[in-house]
């Protein structure tokens, strides 16, 4: 079995997860400050549209913006000399795409749920909104925004038909390990595929059980709160 398509999933779940993490909690807490409903929802519609999209047709969109001769990719080629068509790159791009709208929708629902009162109070003591949010309305939300992590966390780690669109299938490069499992049956290699299958149903394991771990937490936070 070749260990490059591990190694490459990892990197770029891990990336992938840092970016998506941070943009789809800032923009969770912004999407639910807007007080329009027209606006939220449109946002809102805008944000989730990349789960419910068929992930060949999110590729196809990606590599019609980030390809070589096409708007964002040749800007990024001309001003910067970074091409992110076919490259590594364009896995973490591919993983963040697709795996957005559960970290988003996940961390918007968490912070929805936190009592308003409590974040109201804390201004009344002359808080600024950044230590409410960071010491107050964040730590109540943190199991449900971490649940949403763990989702988009193995969403990217499982990424198949937008990373073959806009990164390909590129030994040691751009071949992550659902390509590699598509790769080695394509090829008849079974042993192989069958390696990488087990990975990836360690790490699912792994998510499942950290996703009820984070409930529980959930479950005992709240019930300390009405306590």
């Amino acid at each position: 079995m070749n260990i490059s398509p591990v190694l490459i999933s990892i990197r770029t779940s891990i990336v992938s997860i840092c970016i998506t993490f941070v943009l789809g909690l800032m923009v969770a807490k912004a999407v639910a400050a807007i007080r329009r409903p027209w606006i939220k929802g449109l946002l809102d519609g805008l944000c989730t549209l990349p789960m419910v999209l068929p992930p060949t047709v999110a590729g196809f969109f990606l590599l019609y913006l980030f390809g070589v001769k096409r708007p964002i990719g040749q800007f990024l080629l001309d001003y910067f000399g970074v091409k992110i068509a076919f490259s590594w790159e364009a896995t973490v791009l591919a993983a963040f795409v697709l795996s957005f709208p559960l970290m988003y929708r996940s961390a918007r629902g968490a912070l929805q749920q936190v009592d308003s009162s409590l974040l109201d109070a804390a201004r009344t003591l002359g808080r600024s909104e950044m230590w409410v949010f960071f010491r107050v309305e964040l730590p109540l939300a943190l199991p449900g925004v971490m649940s949403g992590a763990v989702l988009a966390f193995a969403r990217g780690l499982g990424e198949f038909g937008a990373t073959a669109m806009i990164a390909g299938n590129i030994q040691g490069r751009t071949r992550t390990l659902p390509l590699a499992i598509y790769s080695a049956v394509a090829g008849g290699d079974l042993e192989s595929a069958q390696d990488y299958v087990l990975i990836l149903l360690g790490v699912s394991l792994l998510v499942v059980l950290g996703m009820g771990s984070l409930s529980g937490n959930r479950r005992s936070l709240r019930r300390r709160g009405e306590g």
